[in-house]
């Protein structure tokens, strides 16, 4: 059984102690494929320093994050086109725009977030979207970028029904993680109305951990408790929903 987690940031501090363990714990469990997305220039190297370490499991994107969109936001996209010029990325992730926080940098954010929606175009690679507080302002820009040439991940989906089958829409999986299990999530109860084709795995590790581990760092081995959830509400095998998320996967990223 393959599963893929396509969201997880292994880079972070959280696991400088235990880096190695945590990947082949998900490993032996067969979590098998591990794609990590960006935050800014400063976590670039330990990025690449991951890949190094795991060159056969860990697939890379490159972006700004929105909640890094700061005054300097043009230097951090010039240095994502920096890295897509000397580097081999999967994805350009995570982007998006986040009014959880505050509210300053919106402006900002938006800029770089159809910014960067075009130069995936223009370099055929999908996008990995971070969405909080916002779906009236992302899908605003979607509608203006849809087409053939955008496709990609909705990450961390916690919309509605009606928000799902809008970024289902644009071409976008839903990624499913740890707030399917909470007993607030609400997505639960419309995943089953969700066509499986239309769904990836992740964790977002070390942060979201599903339930029991909820408030506690996340790993990609938790992971293996989303895919059981999932498998409860479609009532169907555990195998499956890992064979048809991977391929899901692999639609997306092309690998």
């Amino acid at each position: 059984m393959m599963i893929t987690d396509t969201h997880t940031h292994l880079y972070s501090e959280a696991f400088d102690e235990d880096r190695s363990d945590v990947v082949q714990k998900a490993i032996d469990l067969g979590v098998g494929r591990f794609f990590v997305p960006a935050i800014d220039s400063t976590y670039t190297q330990r990025m690449l320093d991951l890949e190094k370490d795991f060159p056969k499991h860990v697939y890379l994107m490159t972006g700004l994050h929105p909640t890094h969109v700061k005054e300097n936001f043009l230097e951090e996209l010039s240095h994502v086109e920096e890295m897509l010029a000397t580097h081999k990325f999967y994805a350009i992730g995570e982007i998006g725009i986040d009014l959880y926080w505050e509210k300053k940098y919106l402006k900002e954010q938006q800029i770089a977030f159809k910014s960067q929606i075009q130069l995936a175009k223009r370099n055929k690679l999908p996008i990995v979207i971070h969405c909080r507080d916002a779906f009236d302002e992302v899908f605003e820009i979607l509608e203006d970028e849809k087409g053939e040439d955008l496709r990609g991940i909705f990450h961390c989906f916690t919309g509605t029904y009606e928000q799902a089958l809008r970024a289902i829409s644009y071409n976008m999986k839903l990624g499913i993680g740890g707030v399917v299990t909470f007993k607030n999530g609400k997505i639960d109860m419309f995943l089953k109305d969700i066509d499986l084709k239309h769904i990836v795995l992740e964790t977002d590790s070390p942060y979201l951990a599903p339930t029991p581990y909820r408030g506690k760092r996340n790993e990609s081995s938790y992971i293996v408790n989303v895919l059981e959830k999932l498998a409860d509400i479609h009532q169907i095998p555990n195998e499956q929903v890992a064979l048809v998320t991977t391929k899901n996967s692999i639609e997306v990223f092309g690998i």
